[in-house]
């Protein structure tokens, strides 16, 4: 009798552990859901910018049309993209696409003295300011997430509920070729 409770017992612990366990994957799966609604504010103020940018960049470059289309092109992507895992390729693409557009806009001193022009280059960096601190947040949380689904003993407990290991938002490949490159300085 004895050893049938202390079997209840231990039963009983695991259960509860189970149970928090599996309580504290769905607060930090919740956690960066919300992390990513964050980036979501951001990116539709992004989303908002491009066209009045690329309309102002039409104004003087109207023969980089290619340019100008794959921007076009990549924020409709941003826009169809519904999964968290979708949106972050297809922002990666966004990121590409407006870094292509950087590069064309140097060819065109006019168009970077253009006071419309200016203000949207400062308010398109501000939110990428913004961006880049909501996006450290995300990722914290994604960190933490994938962390406590990957320890064992828990893992057990997150492969039975299909918990699974998700994205980091990492710079797209233009923006890291970017950073790769030293600074040109020029007096």
């Amino acid at each position: 009798m004895i050893g049938f409770l202390v079997f209840l017992g231990v039963l009983l612990i695991l259960f509860i552990w189970a149970i928090s366990k599996y309580n504290l994957f769905v607060k930090l799966r919740n956690m960066r859901e919300n992390a990513f609604a964050d980036i979501d504010v951001q990116l539709k103020q992004r989303h908002d910018l491009i066209p009045q940018l690329v309309a102002t960049v039409k104004g003087y470059a109207s023969h980089e049309k290619e340019t100008l289309d794959r921007v076009v092109s990549a924020r409709a992507g941003c826009i169809n993209a519904r999964s968290i895992d979708e949106k972050i390729v297809a922002e990666n693409n966004l990121s590409s696409a407006l870094a292509g557009l950087k590069v064309t806009v140097e060819a065109y001193p006019d168009l970077k003295a253009n006071t419309n022009f200016m203000q949207l280059q400062e308010e398109i960096s501000d939110i990428e300011n913004k961006l880049a601190s909501v996006r450290r947040f995300f990722n914290s949380a994604t960190k933490e997430y994938n962390t406590a689904i990957e320890m064992f003993p828990a893992n057990i407990i997150a492969g039975m509920f299909s918990f699974r290991k998700e994205m980091m938002f990492e710079l797209g490949t233009a923006e890291r070729r970017t950073l790769e490159q030293a600074p040109q300085i020029s007096f």
